[in-house]
C-alpha cells in the first residue's frame, strides 16, 4: 500500500478524514468558554505509517542538501528547546561580557499551523526544496481533499472540508510547516545587527549594542516590520498580545531607549518566559529558579501522599517523572546560577530523596543520595553540559552549538596536541562571559581525564561520565 501510494503519487482518500475532540487546556477552566478548549485531531493509524515513511525520506533529503534553516530548532533531530536557549543565552552573555546590552523580542504566531496556504506551500516545495514530478504530485494529493468532523459527548458533527493549514495530529505537518517558514530566515539575515532563533512558530529576535549605539535598534524595528509584512503575505498572523520584549542590561534604564524601540516599548517586561525558561535582565535565572522550586515542592507534597499506596520502585518513577524532569529541563543554562539558587534546587532534590526513603530532616543527606545513586544538582548540570559538548564535538549536535566550541591548537608542536582539548575563550567578567556555555563547556571538558575525552561512543561516554562525576561528588 505504501509503495503503491509513493509510485503513483496519490495519498489515499480514506486517510484524509480527521476526528477532532475538544479537550480542556487545564482542569478548572470554564467549560462554557470555547476558547478554553484545545482541539485534538485524530487520524487513521495507517495514514501515520505512510507519513512516517515519507517523513524519513524527506528529512534525509533535506539534511543531505542542507535545505533546513540553520537557526530553526523545532521538530529536528539533535535539536531541542534546550539547544535553542543555550545558543541565545550564550550569545547574550558573551555580548554582555564585552560591555553590550541586548534587546530580546519574542514573537508568537496565531494558529500558525491552521493558516498555511496550500498553494504557497506547494510552490515552496517546488522552488525552495526542489521537489518535482510524482513526489510533488504526492504532496498535492496529501494536502487536497481533506475533511474533519468534531466529536463531543459521543455525538459526531457533519463532515467539513479543510481548505488550508497542515494536518493537525499528522507526522508530516510539522515538517511541512518548517519548510513553509524557510524564506523568513533569509529576510532576517538581511539585517546584520539582528540575530534570531526560531522554534516551530516561536521567533526570537535579539540585537546587541553598546549604550552609545542605540541607533542599531533601528535594524531591529525595521526587521520586525518586514517580518510582519512577510507573515501577512503568507497568510500568517502575528499575535501582538503575546509579543514580549526584554532589555538585558546591567543598569536599570538606558537613556533614550524607548525612543528607538518604538511600539516595542509597550511590550517591555522585567522578565519573560522563553520556551519554558524565565529570563530576566541580568540573565541570572533567579525568577526561573524560584518558580521551579515552587512547582517542584507542589508536586512533592502530592507525591508524599502516595507513599503508602505504591511500591518504592513506582514511587521513584513518579518522583523522576514529576520532579527530576523539571530539575533537569534546560539545566545546561544553570551555569549562571549563584550558590543561593543552586542550594534552592538542591533542597528540592534532598526533599525528594527523603520522601522516597522515608528519612527525617535531621538525617544527613549525602549517604541517602549516594545510596539512591543520584548525582547532586550541580553535578547534573555539569553532566548535561559535558554531554552536549561531546555531541557537539562528534557532530551529534546542531551546527550552531558546534560553532560555539573550538579545538585547542597550540602555536607550536606540544604534547597537548593529542589531548583532545578545547580552546577556552578569554572573558572579562565572572558573572557574564565566564558563565556562558561558550566558556563553561571548554573548561569542564578540559578538566576531564584523557580517558573520558577519548571516548567515541555517546552511550559509553554518558555511562563513564556519570561514574566519574559520582565518585567526585561523594569522594
Amino acid at each position: 500500500m505504501v509503495n503503491l501510494s509513493l509510485s503513483t503519487g496519490v495519498f489515499p482518500s480514506a486517510f484524509k478524514h480527521a476526528i477532532v475532540e475538544p479537550l480542556l487546556k487545564k482542569t478548572g477552566l470554564d467549560p462554557t468558554d470555547l476558547s478554553n478548549f484545545r482541539p485534538i485531531s485524530k487520524l487513521p493509524l495507517l495514514s501515520k505509517i505512510l507519513e512516517k515513511v515519507v517523513s524519513e525520506q524527506l528529512s534525509l533529503f533535506l539534511d543531505q542538501n542542507n535545505i533546513h534553516e540553520k537557526f530553526q530548532s523545532g521538530f529536528r533531530k539533535h535539536h531541542s528547546t534546550e539547544t535553542a536557549l543555550l545558543k541565545v543565552s550564550s550569545d547574550i552573555m558573551m555580548s554582555a561580557d564585552s560591555g553590550k546590552c541586548t534587546v530580546l523580542v519574542l514573537l508568537d504566531l496565531s494558529s500558525a499551523f491552521d493558516t498555511v496556504d496550500h498553494q504557497i506551500l506547494l510552490r515552496r516545495l517546488r522552488d525552495e526544496v526542489g521537489l518535482s514530478g510524482s513526489v510533488l504530485h504526492w504532496f498535492l494529493s496529501y494536502l487536497s481533499g481533506r475533511s474533519f468532523s468534531v466529536t463531543a459527548n459521543q455525538i459526531r458533527s457533519e463532515s467539513a472540508d479543510l481548505l488550508c493549514g497542515v494536518p493537525q495530529g499528522s507526522v508530516l505537518g510539522p515538517v511541512l510547516f518548517l519548510l513553509y517558514l524557510i524564506p523568513l530566515g533569509k529576510i532576517i539575515q538581511r539585517f546584520s545587527d539582528v540575530s534570531y532563533h526560531i522554534f516551530a512558530d516561536d521567533i526570537q529576535l535579539y540585537c546587541s549594542f553598546k549604550p552609545t549605539e542605540l541607533q542599531r535598534l533601528n535594524s531591529l524595528v525595521n526587521c520586525l516590520m518586514e517580518i510582519k509584512q512577510w507573515l501577512s503575505d503568507n497568510t500568517l498572523q502575528l499575535n501582538v498580545d503575546k509579543t514580549e520584549t526584554l532589555v538585558i542590561a546591567p543598569d536599570d534604564s538606558i537613556p533614550g531607549l524607548s525612543q528607538y524601540l518604538g511600539d516595542l516599548g509597550q511590550s517591555v517586561k522585567p522578565s519573560l518566559r522563553n520556551l519554558g525558561v524565565v529570563l530576566d535582565k541580568d540573565m541570572s535565572l533567579v525568577q526561573h529558579c524560584k518558580q521551579l522550586t515552587k512547582n517542584c515542592f507542589f508536586q512533592l507534597r502530592k507525591i508524599s501522599k502516595l507513599r503508602k499506596m505504591v511500591s518504592q520502585n513506582d514511587l521513584e518513577l513518579i518522583v523522576h517523572a514529576f520532579v527530576s524532569s523539571r530539575l533537569d529541563y534546560c539545566n545546561s543554562l544553570f551555569s549562571c546560577l549563584n550558590k543561593k539558587e543552586l542550594s534552592r534546587l538542591q533542597l528540592v532534590q534532598n526533599s525528594a530523596a527523603r520522601i522516597l526513603t522515608h528519612s527525617n530532616r535531621r538525617t544527613h543527606i549525602s549517604p541517602i543520595l549516594k545510596a539512591l545513586h543520584w548525582l547532586p544538582v550541580s553535578s547534573r548540570i555539569n553532566f548535561k553540559i559535558l554531554v552536549l559538548t561531546f555531541r557537539a564535538i562528534h557532530g551529534q549536535a546542531p551546527p550552531y552549538i558546534s560553532d560555539l566550541i573550538q579545538p585547542y591548537t597550540p602555536a607550536r608542536a606540544l604534547r597537548s596536541v593529542d589531548q583532545n582539548l578545547l580552546m577556552v575563550p578569554r572573558t572579562r567578567f565572572r558573572t557574564r562571559g565566564d558563565r556562558s556555555f561558550q566558556a563553561v563547556a571548554p573548561r569542564l571538558w578540559n578538566d576531564l581525564p584523557l580517558s573520558l575525552r577519548s571516548i567515541e561512543s555517546a552511550d559509553s561516554f554518558k555511562r563513564q561520565l556519570k561514574t566519574y562525576l559520582f565518585v567526585q561528588a561523594f569522594a
